[in-house]
């Protein structure tokens, strides 16, 4: 099977995008990865989110919240959304309680990343995953800000790596990345322009542009 990576800011698309690509299948898991407010009523706002995300899925798709994600892909089934690993990785630094130790945080994001790396690797479901590009804002001011924008950014790039399919999406339109030079976080550039690898195969099944409506 095949990991599709769906990049973007906020109201970008990138969940229509990502769900755009399991449009064809009537059996999709949506994991909703992050725990929701304690209490929905205090904060509308984030409650018509929630809302508009629920109403644009499929009615035939299931939906579970959950940050057990690696449980998730371990279990056979058919294809899964994760939506998405910045609410996901809030969660695992939440139960951490390491918003105040950028190493503690660091630690505990690189472990849980890893078992989700080697369950992605694993998995024998179709998987799309979401999530949320920070690095092009500036430096946040505070130091919970500055941990979640690392941590994230990490992240995302170890997820990339192992993916079929990566996107960027902004404004609506998509960028597919999928066959783009990578860059070693720690050294540089892994390979030339020139030595770029080869396309990943086609999907078949769905295509890569589906326009994206209603953007967010």
């Amino acid at each position: 099977m095949s990991i599709s990576f769906v990049l973007g800011g906020v109201r970008s698309g990138k969940s229509r995008y990502a769900e755009a690509l399991l449009s064809y299948r009537y059996d999709v898991t949506y994991l909703a990865a992050g725990a929701r407010p304690a209490d929905p009523v205090a904060d509308p706002e984030w409650a018509a989110r929630v809302a508009f995300h629920q109403a644009s899925r499929q009615k035939s798709w299931t939906t579970i919240e959950t940050t057990d994600l690696v449980a998730q892909l371990r279990a056979p089934g058919g294809p899964l959304l994760i939506d998405c690993l910045g609410t996901w990785l809030t969660a695992i630094i939440d139960r951490a309680g390491a918003w105040d130790s950028p190493q503690a945080a660091a630690l505990m994001a690189h472990r849980e990343g890893t078992a989700l790396l080697a369950a992605l690797q694993q998995t024998t479901r179709r998987v799309v995953v979401v999530s949320n590009e920070v690095g092009l804002s500036l430096v946040p001011l505070t130091p919970s800000g500055r941990v979640f924008q690392d941590e994230l950014g990490r992240l995302n790039a170890r997820v990339a790596d192992v993916s079929d399919y990566v996107f960027l999406v902004v404004a609506g339109r998509v960028l597919d990345l999928s066959t783009t030079p990578r860059v070693d976080l720690q050294k540089g550039l892994e390979w030339s322009v020139q030595d770029a690898p080869p396309r990943a195969a086609p999907l078949q099944d769905a295509p890569l542009n589906p326009t994206p409506q209603d953007a967010r």
